[in-house]
């Protein structure tokens, strides 16, 4: 009678097969039963040696309560590796580095996309490829996107860890206002994202002084605001994601250089700072500031329509007392999206390579993953959960606020806009020190003190310098 494989067993047979490639001396040149034939066997084989092995990583409760939650059944179905977490809120790139520089690196980590091809160029990042590519579940074609997953966790073919999860900003909206107004909210299927000109038409409608008037009529009063139509962050994520629908890139990856001084990139960048100094239709930071009140309070109190933000805040802004609706991002040339997340790799000086590999392994599987997924804080990377049965996992439709997390229609979100139009943005060696040029730019593009071109062809050479003293090194 055939016997069905548990998740346990099947976990640790294909776990066994994907990490016999990270040491040689962990592979068995021969069998014990090859080696003993027609000889008594008396005595068993000794048990394994238990290591511990350290996993550092941020994020607030729930990333915590949801990594512990994972070592428990990682050491349960690995009894012979014990991972020790080592959650760190804040100062999170000093404390590795001041680890690694004493010569005791975690043997697993997050890392920073902004900083993840920088360590892999200074060899401090353990090779995966072989183990990854060997193994049954992880390493199965199109088990993951693609190919977002290749273009962020590799390196001249060579595989340096493997994606948490995805994140991407969409906007949110207070459905009840736009039912209030009497006008059709945008949709979450890319096919039918709105026009740049129809998204600045509606959110004129939207935007309301006290006295009742509208941007563009006589007497509007911008100067007191009783509700806006739009916050569009100004940082990196959801001003990639304005520069990709506009066919632009923040980064070139032929040269390695920075792009965000081409007129693609800087169109849109301009188009951004124009809903705060030309339509009028979204608040400037010191507004913000002044109100003392958060993206999710303005939208759950109307006085804010709709807001841009990554799909991480659906975990917090579905709780909002509000009927709550989301929508991808309105397009300039296309429908486009930023994709991103941190990365969970292994240190190249760890002592225990293949139990940090059996790890890393463990994440990249749907346990992990699930528990994000539930609350709302992560978008799926393993294909296997975006499909309508994977999506039964973890998906629950929200109703009613603290009902179901997920509103109306954000499926779409899931298994259309992020996989087909996300662009991913990740950063060479040496853009750290690059984007301290790159950021007090962008901030006299916000307050009006340059224009988006002024700006950019002000800094970018300077920035692109950095990088390419780093691509001769």
């Amino acid at each position: 009678m055939k016997k069905n494989m548990n998740r346990r067993d099947f976990l640790k047979i294909a776990g066994l097969t994907g990490g016999a490639g990270v040491l040689a001396a962990c592979k068995p040149t021969e069998s014990a039963t090859e080696a003993v034939v027609g000889e008594d066997v008396s005595e068993a084989p000794p048990e394994p040696e238990t290591v511990t092995i350290t996993f550092t990583g941020w994020g607030g409760a729930e990333e915590d309560e949801g990594v512990q939650a994972s070592v428990k059944v990682f050491e349960e179905e690995n009894p012979h590796i014990k991972v020790s977490w080592i959650h760190t809120p804040e100062n999170y790139t000093e404390k590795i580095m001041a680890m690694t520089a004493a010569g005791t690196p975690p043997d697993t980590a997050f890392i920073y996309n902004t900083e993840f091809q920088g360590y892999v160029k200074d060899g401090l990042l353990l090779d995966i490829t072989d183990p990854l590519k060997a193994d049954p579940v992880v390493g199965a074609a199109n088990y993951f996107i693609e190919p977002q997953e290749t273009e962020r966790c590799t390196r001249e073919g060579k595989w340096y860890g493997i994606g948490s999860c995805w994140v991407a900003p969409h906007i949110y909206y207070n459905a009840d206002i736009f039912d209030q107004e009497g006008i059709e909210p945008p949709s979450n299927n890319p096919d039918e994202a709105w026009e740049w000109d129809y998204f600045l038409q509606i959110a004129k409608q939207l935007t309301i002084d006290v006295n009742g008037k509208h941007p563009g009529d006589d007497g509007f009063d911008a100067d007191n605001i009783d509700r806006w139509a739009i916050d569009w962050p100004t940082w990196s994520i959801p001003l990639h994601a304005a520069i990709a629908s506009n066919g632009g890139k923040w980064m070139d990856y032929e040269t390695g250089l920075v792009a965000i001084d081409q007129p693609e990139a800087t169109q849109a960048l301009q188009a951004i700072a124009d809903l705060q100094l030309v339509h009028k239709v979204a608040p400037r930071a010191t507004a913000l500031s002044q109100l003392g009140m958060s993206n999710t309070q303005m939208l759950e109190t109307g006085k804010l329509a709709m807001a841009v933000d990554g799909s991480w805040a659906l975990s917090w802004i579905t709780k909002i007392n509000a009927t709550l609706g989301t929508a991808v991002l309105p397009k300039m040339k296309q429908p486009a999206t930023d994709m991103q997340a941190h990365i969970h790799c292994g240190f190249a000086g760890s002592k225990y390579p293949e139990q940090a590999w059996q790890w890393l392994r463990f994440l990249a599987t749907e346990f992990y993953q699930l528990g994000f997924l539930k609350i709302g804080l992560w978008l799926p990377s393993q294909t296997a959960l975006m499909t309508p049965e994977g999506m039964q996992k973890w998906y629950t439709d929200r109703t009613a606020p603290g009902v179901g997390i997920h509103p109306a229609g954000y499926d779409k979100i899931v298994t259309e806009y992020v996989p087909k139009y996300g662009h991913v943005l990740y950063m060479p060696p040496g853009y750290v020190e690059a984007d301290s040029i790159i950021t007090p730019a962008l901030d006299a593009i916000w307050v009006g003190d340059q224009t988006a071109e002024e700006a950019m062809k002000a800094v970018v050479p300077e920035a692109n310098a950095i990088l390419m003293a780093q691509q001769e090194n």
